[in-house]
């Protein structure tokens, strides 16, 4: 969780208690102002919590038991960057290495691979129109496959038993109630502000810029193609971004509409938590709630 102050992790460790970190938050806006601004903070704060979120990961996973009768020996590769780095620097270039395959691996699946696929239009039309629709609809197609499959995997269904947890604890607390199992365990899994919803958006956002763009200056060749989207997709994030805060800002007929579809996917990334889950739900967010009422308003 995340409050406007610091940031807690809550892990259930074997044993049933529960295992916290807390961290203040140093924002790189206060050093440079220019990176808080509309559109730019967008990009940074996506990268922030990409970040954050392999962190968080990579320290619960400690917790984890390790099979006794077959543990897993480090390989050689490991020991020698640990012997060369150190375990600090070794986590650090693990977290930065993850965040970098994320972000590629984002890039790959919805939008090199879309716009490979979308070539093959030109073997049968050169109407821009049409492969601009093609495109479209790939990658919808694919950012729905992918979250399908994820949520099809055990140790990931579970992850989103506890992003599901997240949800009710602060649906909860927005809608002024005590922080208690049987409160949260009433709320709502499907929340606006959700990071499901901010990538469904990112996809749409990307669909209507591109589509205007490359019907103003048709781009045929797919290679630069899709050079054209990379270039395009900070300002994608950016304007996604804008969206999503001005939709949680405001809760009425025009913005239920609009973020309904990105409530939908939610089915696929959050599940409904056990009560020992919505326990570190509530522990989390207790711990970064701010001092004085209002600081945290959106």
């Amino acid at each position: 969780m995340r409050g406007p102050k610091k940031q807690a992790a809550v892990v259930r460790r074997p044993d049933g208690e529960l295992e916290i970190r807390e961290e203040e938050l140093k924002f790189i806006k206060d050093r440079y102002p220019v990176l808080g601004w509309p559109l730019i903070r967008g990009v940074i704060t996506f990268l922030d919590s990409m970040v954050n979120g392999v962190k968080a990961l990579m320290w619960s996973a400690e917790f984890f038991p390790e099979d006794e009768e077959n543990p897993e020996e480090p390989s050689k590769f490991e020991v020698w960057l640990e012997k060369k780095l150190g375990n600090e620097k070794m986590t650090s270039l693990i977290i930065a290495l993850a965040g970098i395959l994320g972000i590629g691996l984002s890039i790959v699946l919805f939008f090199l691979l879309p716009t490979l696929l979308g070539g093959l239009v030109s073997l049968v039309t050169k109407s821009m129109l049409v492969r601009n629709l093609a495109e479209s609809i790939l990658k919808i197609v694919i950012f729905m496959a992918y979250l399908a499959l994820c949520s099809q995997m055990k140790d990931i269904r579970r992850v989103f038993q506890y992003h599901g947890a997240e949800h009710k604890t602060i649906f909860c607390y927005e809608a002024g109630l005590p922080l208690t199992v049987e409160n949260v365990r009433k709320q709502s899994r499907h929340h606006p502000r959700c990071g499901t919803s901010f990538l469904f958006v990112v996809i749409i956002v990307s669909i209507l810029v591109s589509t205007v763009v490359f019907s103003i200056w048709p781009i045929y060749n797919t290679i630069l193609r899709f050079l054209a989207h990379l270039v395009m997709l900070p300002a994608i994030v950016g304007v996604s971004y804008e969206f999503n805060r001005w939709c949680g800002r405001n809760d009425n007929a025009l913005t239920r509409v609009l973020t309904a579809p990105g409530l939908w996917l939610q089915n696929f990334t959050t599940f409904e938590p056990d009560d020992s889950m919505i326990e570190v739900g509530i522990k989390a967010l207790e711990l970064v709630l701010p001092e004085r009422k209002g600081d945290d308003k959106w």
